[in-house]
């Protein structure tokens, strides 16, 4: 086996880990109880699915450039969505306190 081979394997198995994940954490969404549960499983999968996407696609992009704009993306993707999901959480957390 020649190593593009190895590299296309490597791509397709991180990029699927990561549409798992990806999955999982929609599923998360969709199936657990309450809002402080859901925002877990969705930040915590999303980040890693993007991130196993991200390293899986690295080796397919040209130029040193390219590869620090994706790195770049996935950095602001990790900083949003954890302030989002701290956002989302005081929100939340206001409500529930409001019902008691």
């Amino acid at each position: 086996m020649d190593l593009a081979t190895l590299v296309n394997l490597a791509t397709y198995g991180l990029v699927g880990l990561g549409v798992f994940f990806y999955l999982a954490g929609t599923v998360g969404l969709l199936r657990f109880p309450d809002t402080l549960t859901r925002l877990h499983a969705l930040t915590k999968a999303d980040n890693l699915g993007l991130g196993l996407i991200v390293l899986g696609l690295l080796p397919h992009v040209g130029g040193a450039a390219n590869v620090a704009k994706l790195l770049v993306i996935w950095l602001l993707v990790m900083l949003s969505s954890a302030d989002a999901g701290q956002l989302v959480a005081r929100v939340a957390r206001r409500v529930l306190k409001q019902r008691r």
